[in-house]
């Protein structure tokens, strides 16, 4: 496994990093294509297999996980787990194409640490924590309690920072959008 390049988003929740990977996918001179993770949860509302995720049963995946199938994984709950398959990067690279993750801040890091020479790893920091809860508000997806507990982990991401290539603040989305396709576009050339 080492073909093409890996591009890994991490952020926390409500930072702007899945409007920012959307924005690069649509721009075609840089050979993107998008990573579908897998997960052992249930799928929600009208999420499709193969499209939003690779849906797995929870006993499916551990089977997975013992069999080495996994570039990176996480249990993010008992038996709710989370991961890249390492075909799913590998159906990418045989398109030729590089591989952009939008994924949490430890599946991030671990797939940098695998492939340090072809991953650029780029966190997405929102201006303040206090924004960061605006516009998780303003979805309107979740409960209260469920957008404290995202906000309190943030605090915790936001730590994590520092571990990654490139620190993009999402204050005024334009900008960071057009810092993201220089650096991606910098990067895929290199």
């Amino acid at each position: 496994m080492n073909k093409g390049k890996l591009i890994v988003f991490s952020a926390p929740s409500g930072s702007g990093k899945t409007t920012i990977v959307k924005h690069l996918l649509g721009i075609e001179n840089l050979n993107l294509e998008f990573s579908i993770s897998a997960t052992s949860r249930a799928k929600r509302g009208k999420e499709i297999d193969a499209k939003d995720y690779y849906f797995l049963s929870a006993e499916a995946f551990k089977t997975k996980i013992k069999n080495d199938e996994f570039l990176e994984w996480e249990e993010v709950y008992r038996d709710n787990f989370y991961g890249t398959l390492k075909t799913e990067v590998e159906r990418i690279w045989a398109k030729d194409k590089h591989v952009i993750f939008d994924i949490d801040v430890s599946g991030g890091l671990r797939i940098k640490r695998k492939f340090p020479e072809q991953t650029l790893a780029v966190f997405v920091k929102p201006p303040s924590i206090d924004e960061l809860k605006i516009r998780l508000k303003k979805r309107k997806t979740e409960s209260e309690d469920k957008i404290n507990m995202r906000v309190a982990k943030a605090s915790a991401e936001l730590a994590t920072a520092p571990l990654f290539d490139i620190i993009i603040e999402n204050d005024i989305l334009e900008n960071a959008l057009k810092t993201a396709e220089d650096l991606i576009g910098d990067f895929v050339n290199s």
